[in-house]
């Protein structure tokens, strides 16, 4: 397994916030960047339609640093002028040389597909040179947000792979509404953080000072990017994982419970979240070859994977972290975050069972010799 362990200290952060129609992306992008944390970012706002609107609802610092995508979706065939862009901001945005911006916010459509943009910034190795994927944000409106999840699929792929989810509104919906949103946001995605927003405010540090993972963090600040806590004790095989689910409307299991759905659960489209543990070092060959025929076979079911993993002859564990068939290359840290060596990888997933994860893993942890 390669590894790149490179710091990327000079990668502009880019941010993609995302959000269904109606969701208060606008607003809360306009009270983000008036913030003097975020003056120098630069703003890039993709609209769907012949008339562009959003972009004059905006209001900059500098209204010079507002780049507008027009008469396309950034999941579409507008794809290639996002890429376009990004490659000529730098200069377009340079004075006696120097860039004027230090962070790169693209405001989605309603109905875009996030994970575009990530592929997107990942697989153009000269954007890879210049910028980092920093935060996926999704916002969602307290008020009708049950029933966007429940009705758009669109809107429930934004949560799933979101690092941060959002909630706006929330002084137009009841308490009630509230704890369901909560619980079913937890449920398509345990791992990202959850901001309240007060009358479209949030205090941007919750993004600048966030948990999420980046090699440049300290190593405890891994646990809370993956958000998974010590395994469930069960007794294994070798190799044989260990399911233990990360929804906590669900009961975590000591090894293999009924995962059928109950009236508590909250299952949008068929997206489910879990975590499958290892306590056995991995040998890498095992790893590299099960995860390359699952994403081969099903990388667009798995809407986001990361995960912290025991490799057999290595000091320190290897990160993964992917959105759908796309993987950033592996990244091999020096030492362990804590005592704990356990592996643990978070799957979120769309109409794709935990069991049949399980049943390739074990298909060639068989072959292996003892």
């Amino acid at each position: 397994m390669t590894t790149d362990s490179k710091p990327a200290h000079d990668l502009v952060p880019v941010w993609v916030l995302s959000g269904f129609l109606g969701s208060g992306k606008t607003t809360l992008l306009n009270h983000l960047i008036k913030q003097p944390e975020l003056s120098d970012t630069l703003v890039i706002i993709n609209e769907f339609g012949e008339t562009s609107l959003d972009h004059l609802l905006v209001t900059h610092s500098d209204e010079n640093m507002v780049v507008t995508l027009e008469n396309g979706c950034v999941c579409c065939n507008i794809r290639r002028d996002l890429s376009t862009t990004l490659k000529q901001v730098t200069w377009r945005f340079s004075r006696n040389g120097k860039r004027q911006f230090n962070r790169v916010v693209i405001e989605t459509t309603g109905l875009a597909d996030p994970a575009s943009i990530v592929h997107t910034l990942m697989t153009d190795e000269t954007l890879a040179r210049r910028y980092q994927l920093d935060a996926l944000i999704t916002a969602v409106d307290c008020a009708n947000g049950i029933e966007t999840l429940s009705q758009h699929p669109e809107a429930a792929k934004q949560v799933a792979i979101a690092d941060y989810l959002v909630v706006t509104k929330h002084d137009l919906a009841t308490a009630e509404q509230f704890t369901k949103l909560t619980h079913q946001l937890a449920a398509l995605n345990p791992s990202a953080q959850r901001l309240t927003a007060h009358n479209g405010s949030v205090d941007p540090h919750r993004f600048l000072d966030g948990q999420r993972f980046s090699i440049k963090q300290a190593s405890p600040d891994i646990l809370s990017w993956l958000a998974a806590e010590s395994p469930t004790t069960a007794a294994h095989r070798r190799y044989k994982p260990v399911r233990q689910h990360r929804n906590p409307i669900r009961t975590p299991s000591a090894q293999h419970q009924n995962t059928s759905s109950s009236p508590h659960d909250s299952v949008h489209h068929g997206i489910q979240a879990f975590c499958l543990t290892f306590e056995a070092p991995l040998t890498p060959d095992l790893f590299d070859q099960w995860l390359g025929l699952l994403v081969g076979f099903k990388g667009s079911n798995l809407l986001r994977v990361k995960g912290i993993v025991n490799l057999k002859h290595r000091t320190g564990p290897t990160i993964i972290h992917g959105v759908q068939h796309i993987f950033h290359p592996p990244v091999e840290l020096a030492a362990w975050p804590s005592k704990d060596r356990t592996t643990r990888i978070v799957f979120i997933t769309r109409d794709l069972e935990p069991s049949v994860i399980e049943r390739t893993f074990n298909a060639f942890a068989d072959k292996q010799p003892g």
